[in-house]
């Protein structure tokens, strides 16, 4: 193919990608994506209950049938699986968020900053990540031979603690305390449930980065789950959404949290030694619109990180499972540490 067939083509794609957001857009504002969500309907129906003119619409159902939006049984349409997923959090596709780059692209006046409306998103999506996470512990030999029976695994920033429990799925000895926020309680009780671990589960409701601010006799006296230590301290989709200073202070609590010997696991969004794909520079820019200071950090800088915090033989792995070129960051902790 020449240079000029592919320039041909990429303007097509540009063009067709642009045209597809704003029929999504068109069938959310139109009524199509909530008419369709409490079952099928046919053209005529759809037509009457939101008020539409039947060829656009006709056309419009026709296009989100060729994207995999909508499907399409002789007279009657349905939501297809993926659009039956969207959750409070990306029931607008985005929208909200991304509103906002504009502003922060101009230093304008920008919406209120709030950590926990960044960290519950993820946790609603969290689900997505169930390959990355059961190759996670894949990697990190959990109930493997050379590896310690019934580890204690600690979730800081649990979220929908999908990443802990496929870690505790792999050995039936293993234990989980989780932490997090009390909105996320009954979403990581679930996925416990649904594997049958919820008698190895445990939910403490708390903000890591705010005890980690604690005096560490402070700490365990307010949080009792603080005063212990830990086989596998996990920080998962949380570190790189702080400033640099707030996240040294989460990663050396959860270093001082693991046992000596024990390993601190981190898994986010880390910089690509290669060139970027769209998702990992879609993500770096979610994190500059809904953190205060969180992004993408590159190999070097974070094994550097690491090791300041008091952790050991530090090693990293991308997650080939991964959709969004999520890596995996592991150290072990000192025996003894500042």
């Amino acid at each position: 193919m020449s240079a000029q067939d592919q320039t041909i083509d990429q303007y097509q794609e540009l063009m067709q990608l642009n045209a597809v957001s704003h029929v999504l857009r068109t069938a959310k504002q139109v009524g199509l994506l909530d008419g369709l969500r409490d079952g099928q309907r046919t053209l005529e129906q759809l037509c009457q209950e939101l008020n539409l003119r039947s060829e656009p619409a006709r056309l419009l159902l026709a296009t989100l049938v060729r994207t995999g939006i909508v499907q399409q049984y002789d007279d009657d349409y349905a939501l297809a699986p993926v659009a039956q997923l969207l959750c409070q959090y990306d029931s607008d596709l985005g929208d909200g968020r991304w509103r906002q780059l504009a502003d922060k692209v101009r230093g304008d006046d920008a919406a209120p900053f709030r950590a926990r409306d960044h960290f519950d998103a993820t946790a609603a999506t969290q689900w997505v990540h169930t390959a990355s996470a059961i190759q996670a512990a894949e990697i990190l030999n959990i109930g493997g031979a050379d590896e310690p029976r019934g580890p204690k695994i600690l979730d800081l920033g649990c979220g929908s603690a999908v990443w802990s429990c496929a870690m505790a799925f792999r050995d039936v000895g293993a234990t989980i305390t989780a932490v997090d926020d009390e909105a996320t309680r009954v979403a990581a009780a679930n996925m416990a449930a649904s594997i049958d671990l919820t008698r190895r589960f445990d939910f403490h409701p708390a903000d890591p980065a705010e005890v980690a601010e604690l005096p560490m006799d402070q700490a365990a006296t307010e949080h009792p789950w603080a005063g212990k230590t830990y086989d596998l301290v996990l920080l998962a989709q949380r570190l790189h959404a702080y400033d640099e200073a707030t996240g040294d202070r989460l990663l050396q609590f959860a270093t001082r949290l693991a046992a000596p010997g024990g390993r601190v696991v981190v898994i986010d969004l880390f910089a690509s030694p290669a060139k970027p794909s769209l998702a990992e520079t879609l993500e770096a820019l979610r994190l500059e619109i809904e953190t205060d200071g969180g992004r993408v950090w590159d190999l070097e800088t974070s094994s550097q990180r690491a090791k300041r915090c008091g952790l050991t033989d530090v090693q990293f792995t991308f997650l080939a499972a991964s959709r969004i070129n999520l890596g995996m960051l592991v150290g072990v902790r000192a025996e003894h540490i500042a």
